[in-house]
Order: structure tokens, then C-alpha cells, then sequence
């Protein structure tokens, strides 16, 4: 039977016929000129770049997906591809200013967090400059000096030829720093936001999906490095306002 009521969506064609029930019992209609398949009022929309916009920065002030859905007035499905396809495309690389071949400073910590239960650890491993606070270095997987030597290899050549680099006593440190510019203290009087294991100041206000008493831990580990680097990249980037 062809309809010449309703349109196509995709091409504009009024050569539509019935195509059976959806899943959720609603009259499917098909077009007979490019194919598509489409129901009248459809419950799921595409959702707008306005509200792509408006969700990335929920999800930077550690607002859940369903209260995300709620707020845009979406499916959590919707919320949770976007979630998806962001991790697969966010930068995993740090951005920082050009520095010149000058003394530098440098404090570097590991934070504790971990993925859908608390025996799958990951540790976040940053290097911060100690005068303009930005982010230089980062690293997600162990506490091991595997994950030392892929945080020192991530940050930019500038501060591994010149850096001066702080630590706590953390022995992964000792064998991956060059020991005539490593400096491991037991008080860290830098002037950085504390990121110890004993005061996340830089996390706890700044991506509060960090916090230890949080519930806001990821049960993927894409999306939680993803989170990560989304929150790196905005916390340089507004530095630089």
C-alpha cells in the first residue's frame, strides 16, 4: 500500500510504504526511493551540537549520565554512546605552552583510582610545572616504574633535559629520574595544588570524579582514561585564559 501522506525523511519522497511493527509496536514505514526506514514521532532524536557542548561539560562537573539524560531530556543511551565516542576520540597527548631551555620545576604524584571494582587499580601519574601549574606529564596503569618511566617519557623534551623534578619517596622514581635533578622530599613545598595521596587538592576540585568517597568511578576503562584527559585538557587550557 503506498501512503501519500507522509514523506520520507532522508529524501523527501512521498513514495512510502507500511513495513511491518517496530519493537516497541509503532508502524514502521519504508521508502520506495532510497530505502529508508522511518516511524512517525519517533521517542529517539539525534542530539543537537548545543547539547553535545552543554553534556561535555556536565560530564567535567561529574554529573551523572542519568542525571545528564534528565537535564537534555534524552535516553541514557543516547548519553552513554556520546560518553563512548568521546573516549575513542580525546587527545591523549598533553598540550602545554613553549617553554625555553630554562631552569624548570617540576612536581610529580601518583593518585589512586581504579575501574569498576577497587582490585582493578589504576594510578594517575602527572607531572605538574611548579610556575605556571600546568599539567606537563601523564600516565594511567600501575604504581610500577614502568608507569614512572611512561609518565617521564610523556612529558615534552623541553623538561626532561631541563627540569628539576620533585617526588615523594616513591622507589619506581629513583630508578627512572636522572638522580643529579631528582629531588625526593618528604613535604612538598612546591607551589602546585597538593596532589599527594594524603590531600587531592587538585582533583578534588577540579574533577571531582576522583575522589575517593565518590561513587563516580568509570566501569569502563576507556572512558576513564577518557575522563582523565578530558580533564587535563580543560584544566591547561583554562590556565591559559
Amino acid at each position: 500500500m503506498t501512503l501519500e501522506i507522509h514523506c520520507c525523511p532522508n529524501c523527501g519522497s512521498k513514495e512510502v510504504s507500511r513495513n511491518g511493527k517496530t519493537r516497541h509496536h509503532k508502524q514502521n514505514y519504508k521508502c520506495r526511493e532510497c530505502g529508508r526506514q522511518f516511524v512517525l514521532n519517533p521517542a529517539w532524536k539525534s542530539i543537537t551540537k548545543e547539547q553535545k557542548e552543554l553534556m561535555s561539560r556536565m560530564l567535567l562537573e561529574r554529573i551523572s549520565q542519568a542525571g545528564i539524560a534528565r537535564v537534555l531530556q534524552v535516553s541514557e543511551d543516547t548519553v552513554q554512546r556520546y560518553v563512548n565516542s568521546q573516549a575513542t576520540a580525546v587527545k591523549k597527548q598533553v598540550e602545554v605552552t613553549a617553554k625555553q631551555k630554562n631552569p624548570l620545576s617540576v612536581q610529580m604524584d601518583e593518585l589512586w583510582s581504579f575501574v569498576d571494582n577497587k582490585g582493578n587499580q589504576q594510578w594517575v601519574w602527572l607531572a605538574l610545572d611548579a610556575q605556571t601549574r600546568e599539567i606537563v606529564g601523564v600516565h594511567i596503569g600501575d604504581r610500577s616504574a614502568v608507569s614512572a618511566q611512561a609518565l617521564w617519557n610523556s612529558m615534552p623534551p623541553v623538561y626532561r633535559q631541563c627540569a628539576v623534578i620533585y617526588t615523594d619517596h616513591w622507589s619506581a622514581y629513583d630508578s627512572v629520574l636522572p638522580s643529579k635533578r631528582h629531588r625526593a622530599v618528604w613535604i612538598k613545598i612546591v607551589v602546585v595544588p597538593a596532589i599527594s595521596s594524603a590531600s587531592t587538592v587538585l582533583f578534588d576540585n577540579e574533577y571531582q570524579g576522583l575522589v575517593r568517597k565518590s561513587l563516580a568511578f568509570s566501569k569502563k576503562l576507556e572512558n576513564h582514561l577518557a575522563a582523565i584527559w578530558r580533564f587535563v585538557h580543560h584544566y591547561n587550557a583554562n590556565l591559559q585564559l
